[in-house]
């Protein structure tokens, strides 16, 4: 396939364009900055200039060019977010990004369309020891400063998925880790003892290898359902504080710091909320439906992969 793949130069970006041009699949990498281009081409991408939140820039950038695909793939989480209007910029990029890939789909004749979602959308707090599978409730109305973030991913997963025309498919990723900046950011913060965790090791989350969230998504884009939606996490749930402690050990650094509650829900209303929430996400829906399975199988063979690099 042709595919037409917006947010090429964040996070997942690299490792998917190599994993989309493994499989032969015809790269085009949207990127903001002529900079990019180069190293766009580099990973065997065309690299397209144009910013997905300036439509008509947008529209006239991808006007002649003919895709089978879209894949949008676009945050602006650099690094952790700390407090709600952190999430805005990524709001933005859900709603109106989103909005404005869908016409570009339309524009290019793409049939396939294939957006970023979370885990979090099944809701913050303690969903206890339950498996949260595709059926349960996603991105339910919210009030307050989580309004916004609800609101942003229930509209990417409705523009994908009821958008007459296209065969969406959504991806609710666990937490990204991996070979990538934000990742090495936290390294960094750790082994600078400046990145607290929250007393009693915080609540579980679910990882994905950015290597393993590539794999997932060309299987998805190949052969997942219109309408589909699927949970990209290695299945293997770990509390902050574990995750953190593992990844002092291998970097000789010294144990996070533990921080009181209220100390951290202060300096970090959203990164409190986040390191408090408590979720098992199953990945069998995506195991049995894409034929695909997690290489890195927990976050201690992770986290050893990225200190041998």
């Amino acid at each position: 396939m042709r595919v037409l793949l917006a947010g090429a130069t964040g996070a997942i970006g690299t490792p998917l364009i190599q994993r989309l041009v493994a499989y032969h699949h015809e790269v085009i990498g949207i990127t903001r900055l002529l900079t990019n281009a180069r190293r766009l081409e580099a990973f065997g991408a065309k690299p397209l200039v144009a910013d997905v939140l300036d439509r008509e820039g947008l529209l006239k950038a991808v006007s002649g060019l003919q895709a089978d695909a879209v894949i949008n793939e676009c945050t602006a989480l650099t690094r952790p977010p700390l407090r709600f209007s952190d999430m805005d910029r990524t709001n933005e990029l859900r709603t109106t990004g989103t909005a404005n890939l869908v016409a570009a789909a339309q524009a290019v004749g793409a049939k396939r369309f294939l957006t970023q979602s979370i885990i979090y959308g099944y809701g913050y707090g303690d969903h206890g020891d339950r498996p949260l599978t595709e059926d349960a409730p996603f991105a339910l109305p919210a009030e307050g400063p989580l309004e916004p973030i609800m609101d942003a991913l229930r509209e990417t997963e409705a523009l994908a998925s009821e958008t007459a025309g296209l065969e969406g498919v959504a991806l609710r990723y666990g937490l990204f880790y991996g070979s990538d900046p934000g990742t090495k950011r936290m390294i960094d913060a750790v082994r600078k003892h400046r990145f607290p965790v929250i007393k009693g090791g915080g609540g579980e989350l679910s990882l994905i290898h950015l290597d393993d969230a590539a794999a997932a998504t060309v299987a998805a884009l190949e052969k997942g359902p219109a309408g589909s939606a699927y949970n990209i996490v290695d299945g293997v749930p770990v509390t902050w504080g574990d995750f953190l402690d593992e990844m002092a050990s291998l970097i000789d650094a010294k144990r996070p710091m533990r921080v009181p509650g209220p100390v951290l829900k202060m300096a970090a209303p959203y990164g409190h909320l986040s390191m408090t929430t408590s979720m098992r996400v199953s990945n069998d829906k995506a195991r049995r439906e894409l034929g695909w399975t997690p290489a890195v199988v927990d976050y201690k063979q992770g986290l050893r992969l990225i200190a041998t690099e």
